[in-house]
């Protein structure tokens, strides 16, 4: 199957184009997606879907990288249209039982709940598969090889296809048109030692594309790679610096906001770029995520 025929689906997200991403992938029998996307995004998903003259039904089996409701909030719901769920092993207990999911977002997000992310339903428990490290998945005569890429999240897979890698979120936030990535880096379990353990693994399996799930398909995974790789240290020294004056959050959201903005106009990015980066990649939470770093890693 030529590479041409995987579709990027744009999930519209909150109202902004290339914020969020569903891969299409055709087979035989029907149809995989990689990633879910968020509830509050099915009418986008479906009008893509039947564009392609299918409808939710003919997803046969869905990929998801990681368990943040971007990417896997409406798993459940393509499960009750009859789609076989892919998580890896950490995230598959709360795709079951999606309580302590919801209550933590729920603690981020407040009354923004519903409006962001729309509704959570379980994946029941015969629908969900969990494949291990370096399995190969086999859906027709599509074949897909997870990679466990922790960094980003612990319960994160990449997924190799032909020669693009669906890197989630370990690959960075990177919008078409822009020579630009971010790190996404939200807590509880940003770890910057075994992200760049993952993004190593990934330049050792030599794909030529690179699809992150905000935004797109890109031809240069070899300079993606390595410019997360930058990022990545590149956010480490500041926060060494910043935190040697023992910042409260409200101080480290506020500096983290500043310097990322500063990153932008750098870049010359324009302001409703920056909004989309920003959607697809919450500054303020970022923050959150390198302060539970430090603390739990780098303070002792």
């Amino acid at each position: 199957m030529a590479n041409s025929d995987i579709v990027t689906i744009d999930l519209n997200f909150q109202n902004k184009t290339q914020a969020i991403a569903s891969y299409l992938i055709r087979h035989n029998d029907g149809a995989v997606l990689i990633e879910s996307g968020p509830g509050s995004t099915l009418p986008a998903l479906e009008a893509a879907l039947a564009k392609e003259h299918l409808s939710p039904r003919d997803i046969t089996h869905a990929l998801l990288t990681h368990i943040h409701l971007d990417h896997a909030g409406a798993a459940g719901w393509l499960a009750k249209q009859g789609a076989q769920i892919y998580v890896h092993p950490n995230g598959a207990p709360h795709l079951i039982n999606p309580e302590k999911l919801i209550a933590s977002a729920t603690r981020i997000y407040g009354d923004k709940m519903d409006q962001l992310w729309g509704e959570i339903l379980p994946v029941p428990e015969n629908q969900l598969t969990v494949p291990n490290d370096a399995e190969e998945i086999v859906i027709g005569t599509l074949h897909f090889l997870p990679v466990n890429t922790p960094g980003h999240a612990e319960h994160h897979y990449s997924y190799l296809f032909e020669d693009v890698c669906f890197c989630g979120d370990v690959g960075g936030v990177r919008i078409p048109g822009y020579v630009y990535l971010r790190a996404p880096m939200p807590p509880p379990e940003l770890h910057f030692g075994r992200w760049r353990e993952s993004i190593a693994r990934l330049k050792s399996l030599k794909f030529q594309r690179i699809a992150p799930t905000h935004f797109g398909i890109f031809d240069d995974a070899t300079w993606q790679l390595a410019e997360m790789d930058k990022a990545l240290t590149d956010v480490e020294k500041w926060l060494e610096i910043v935190m040697a004056r023992e910042p409260s959050i409200e101080d480290l959201r506020e500096s983290f906001s500043i310097w990322m903005q500063e990153q932008g106009k750098m870049k010359n990015l324009s302001e409703d770029v920056i909004r989309a980066y920003a959607l697809a990649n919450p500054v303020a939470m970022s923050a959150d995520g390198l302060m539970r770093y430090w603390k739990k890693f780098r303070s002792g």
